[in-house]
């Protein structure tokens, strides 16, 4: 609280030069001797207490970025991964899907060689129409022939 105070008085006036600063400070060791080094015992502990919490932020701080950096080297690593299984996936589904087509081609080629073959199987179903009704009529005719007693 004492450390307060010339700070505040300090602060309402205006700035004092060196001779003027020197002059109270040797006024505040001899009068305040016990006070002062009290004061300064306690201003190093604070300080030494700042230092240590502000190393144990600066530690937790940089284990936190070397957590993130982990973290982060992971998950690209993982998305190459998924990328380059997501490229073979691709590349395979196009080899299937160009094997299919060609197959479906082969199919559809073939089923027309198939209809123009049955084109001319309406002339070679009237033709064996008509050989079968002129084998129903040779056949009849030779069983007459062969039932005369």
């Amino acid at each position: 609280m004492a450390a307060e105070e010339p700070l505040a008085s300090a602060s309402s006036s205006p700035t004092p030069t060196n001779s003027e600063t020197l002059v109270s400070e040797t006024e505040e060791e001899r009068g305040d001797s016990n006070s002062t080094s009290f004061d300064q015992e306690d201003i190093l502990r604070a300080i030494e207490v700042v230092e240590r919490d502000s190393v144990a932020i600066a530690q937790s701080f940089s284990s936190l970025f070397d957590s993130l950096r982990l973290a982060l080297s992971e998950v690209t690593g993982r998305s190459v991964e998924h990328m380059q299984c997501f490229s073979d996936a691709a590349g395979r589904v196009q080899e299937c899907a160009l094997d299919a087509a060609t197959k479906g081609n082969r199919y559809i080629n073939s089923c027309l060689r198939l209809n123009e073959e049955m084109k001319g199987i309406d002339s070679l179903a009237a033709k064996l129409k008509i050989l079968r009704r002129n084998v129903d009529t040779l056949d009849s005719a030779a069983n007459r022939l062969l039932r005369i007693p």
